[in-house]
């Protein structure tokens, strides 16, 4: 299968362009590996997969390492090209074999129901079009397949979510590269038609502060069996 964006169009201006979050992100995402215990979440989250898979929004490749041997290939879209750089970076070093290409989740540039599994991590936070991202899973997964996900939004009591909300309408996404933390990944799941399937709320870190970004949810889903999307291949 060929990617429809990578190698053959040339793109003038990266779609998402976050230089100064990236490089902040890049440094955080990987002392939580072992501060806030996010490897262990990351053997959580990809452990059995198998098949064709595609990660949305891979950042600066951390998953990589984690996926399980009967996974035959991983694409890889990334938006932003400095983490796009470190995943490709990571893809070498990875025991499975990645592909890491620049798209956005609003239109991967991949073909129709092409995957077994889909995953989404950290990503839904901060895409600019949650519905659409998630029609988009829904077309290149194969009818039964699987969604991994594991996402951060709201939570926490009243005063929290107040706290939150007010958050998304002011500061935090300039200064989180898009970032929401009031977002209901696994209500919008339902929405978008998945089956959802166990998922597991939690706190990151498990121990420490409870801030606006600490709720998260970790579980998988599914695209029913016999789901019709309408496509443009």
């Amino acid at each position: 299968m060929q990617l429809r964006s990578a190698r053959s169009t040339k793109v003038p201006r990266d779609p998402v362009h976050h230089p100064v979050f990236a490089r902040y992100y890049a440094r955080a995402s990987v002392a939580a590996e072992t501060r806030a215990g996010m490897a262990t979440v990351r053997d959580r989250l990809l452990g059995g997969l198998s098949g064709r898979v595609i990660e949305v929004g891979a950042g600066n490749g951390l998953n990589f390492s984690h996926y399980p041997g009967a996974v035959s290939e991983v694409v890889a879209i990334e938006p932003e090209r400095a983490l796009r750089a470190l995943a490709v970076e990571a893809a070498l070093r990875s025991q499975v074999p990645v592909d890491v290409a620049p798209g956005v989740a609003e239109a991967l540039p991949v073909k129709s129901e092409a995957f077994d599994a889909v995953v989404l991590s950290l990503v839904l936070c901060s895409v600019r079009d949650v519905p659409r991202a998630l029609t988009e899973v829904r077309r290149v997964l194969r009818p039964g397949g699987e969604v991994r996900f594991f996402e951060h939004g709201r939570g926490g009591g009243r005063v929290m979510r107040l706290t939150q909300r007010a958050l998304d309408r002011t500061v935090w996404p300039p200064l989180a590269g898009g970032c929401h933390v009031a977002r209901d990944p696994v209500g919008a799941l339902r929405e978008a038609g998945f089956d959802l399937g166990p998922y597991r709320r939690m706190m990151m870190p498990e121990k420490g502060p409870a801030l606006p970004p600490s709720y998260c949810v970790i579980g998988t889903a599914w695209r029913p069996v016999g789901d019709a999307v309408t496509t443009g291949d």
